[in-house]
């Protein structure tokens, strides 16, 4: 083991020795396991949380900011845990710091040295948010850029599992630590992930002021499994049942890998998860926003957390080269979007997404699931975060939606039109598919019906015409889809754009009689 890796993992066992949790330091004065030197609290409106442990329950603890007015906090008893538990809430703080917290039982003190304040950001998933900076593309660049960006902090959780919903981090992999090389790029599947790097570098770009990145996923992993059994109960899924793939039991990653974060404050989450699902992507419709909703609702009666917290997504990327896989990525695609094809919605609120389909990597070493370019993903969902999350007005982050369709039944053609927010760029002609079945009221379910494509044959700037001469004669026109594949195009060349922009629409669907009628999706019944 080289000097340099011994130093790092040295400071590691010092940081949990010294830092103190439940397992680490029992019945002690300290600091719960992620609060650390050099960490970023969450800033102002919100009142950061500060907890951790004492000798014994009923204890008073004071606690202090830089010398500013003590808070003082009286200790409670917690199942399971040797000693007492102290919470306070901090008054609210511009920033950025740095600053010293320390707090005092009158006999004894702990001190955390460094703290900035900024906005904090949990970033959760499978593999493709577990994938390292050091593994994606232009890695080197990414890695010696960091060196401009120490304003921003990075923590990185392991990857444990529990039966109960912990109080606090059973293990940490990464405690708070400036960006640098090692510590962005230690090696792959370690720390830190890619996407939730450059998703705080490029908002950190616009906000310019501190970034708290708390990395806690893990690849192969089902939404089931990070999910309380509060929320499976909404949606009707046991959370005693275990995975076949990952023999986890489910909420098994809720309990030891986000509840303990429960008691962070923070400005949000941003999530890329959902190939686990693609086997049987029907409940991702429940379980998805329910997760969210439950997240939300945890988080802010635990630390004070804004209730409606922004969350965003990565829209799931495209896998295998085959352009005949209909089914699971496509549904997991809708179902991400409570089956409108856009946020945030009426159901999902202040959520907002990065749509990847565009994106292959057919040729990545880590298998085509997992694709290299983290760059475009993570721009995206900036672009998406920093005008939903943050209200900045920095131009269109997601396609427009169709506002209108109607069937020329003479010439055989179907015309979308658009919002007109923004004007469309066509990239390629291919991409829509209309379904053809001889009973006006099929599902397209392919008992009765059958999917074809219709080129498109005529652009305007709000509006796109195709072609059904020869597929569907003499039959009824009963639903449309868009990009519904699991790898719908070359790399930034599925059909539709914003003009001027890399921003593509994302997947469309709809069931319901096309006829010559001007109709609108909520006219129409779409589904």
């Amino acid at each position: 083991m080289s000097t340099k890796n011994r130093r790092r993992m040295l400071s590691v066992l010092v940081h949990l020795f010294s830092v103190g949790t439940a397992m680490s330091v029992p019945g002690k004065l300290s600091f719960a396991s992620y609060f650390s030197d050099e960490m970023v609290l969450q800033r102002s409106p919100q009142a950061a949380i500060v907890w951790g442990y004492c000798k014994k329950p009923g204890q008073n603890i004071t606690v202090t900011v830089s010398g500013r007015q003590p808070v003082g906090a009286f200790s409670v008893d917690y199942p399971d845990v040797q000693g007492g538990v102290w919470s306070v809430s901090l008054s609210p703080e511009d920033g950025p710091g740095p600053v010293t917290i320390e707090a005092t039982d009158g006999h004894d003190s702990v001190r955390l040295s460094g703290v900035l304040f900024g906005d904090v950001w949990i970033c959760s998933g499978q593999s493709n948010m577990e994938f390292t900076l050091d593994m994606a593309l232009n890695a080197t660049t990414e890695l010696a850029d960091a060196v401009h960006y120490q304003n921003i902090r990075v923590f990185t959780a392991t990857k444990r599992t529990s039966s109960k919903a912990e109080l606090d981090l059973l293990q940490i992999d990464e405690p708070w630590s400036k960006p640098s090389k090692d510590t962005l790029g230690h090696k792959p599947w370690t720390y830190f992930s890619a996407v939730c790097w450059l998703y705080g570098k490029y908002i950190y770009q616009k906000l310019n002021y501190p970034i708290g990145l708390v990395a806690s996923s893990w690849g192969g992993t089902a939404i089931e499994l990070w999910s309380s059994p509060d929320a499976l109960k909404l949606c009707n899924i046991p959370n005693d049942s275990n995975r076949k793939k990952s023999a986890i039991s489910n909420s098994q990653l809720w309990n030891a890998m986000m509840h303990p974060f429960t008691k962070m404050t923070v400005k949000g989450a941003i999530w890329y998860q959902g190939e686990a699902n693609a086997n049987k992507p029907d409940t991702y419709k429940c379980t998805f926003p329910t997760m969210i909703d439950d997240w939300r609702k945890k988080f802010s009666a635990a630390s004070g957390t804004t209730p409606n917290f922004p969350f965003g997504f990565v829209q799931l990327a495209p896998n295998r080269n085959d352009s005949s896989v209909t089914s699971g990525f496509p549904d997991i695609r809708w179902h991400q979007t409570a089956d409108t094809g856009y946020v945030p919605n009426h159901r999902q609120q202040n959520v907002f997404m990065s749509v990847a389909m565009d994106l292959p990597d057919f040729t990545s070493p880590y298998g085509s699931i997992h694709p290299r370019d983290k760059e475009d993903v993570s721009r995206r969902l900036a672009l998406a975060g920093l005008s939903v999350a943050y209200n900045m007005s920095l131009g269109p982050f997601q396609g427009p939606q169709i506002t209108a369709f109607y069937a020329d039944i003479g010439f055989f053609t179907v015309g979308f039109e658009f919002d007109d927010a923004v004007d469309i760029e066509v990239r390629s002609k291919s991409g829509f598919e209309l379904c053809c079945s001889t009973n006006n009221q099929s599902r397209c379910d392919g008992t009765d019906s059958v999917w074809m494509e219709t080129p498109i044959i005529k652009e305007e700037p709000h509006k796109i015409t195709v072609s059904y001469t020869g597929t569907c004669s003499n039959k009824y026109i009963m639903g449309y889809r868009y990009a519904w594949r699991e790898s719908p195009c070359p790399f930034k060349e599925c059909a539709l754009y914003v003009k001027g922009t890399d921003i593509p629409f994302g997947p469309m669907f709809g069931l319901g009689l096309i006829n010559d009628k001007h109709v609108t999706p909520k006219e129409n019944k779409i589904v």
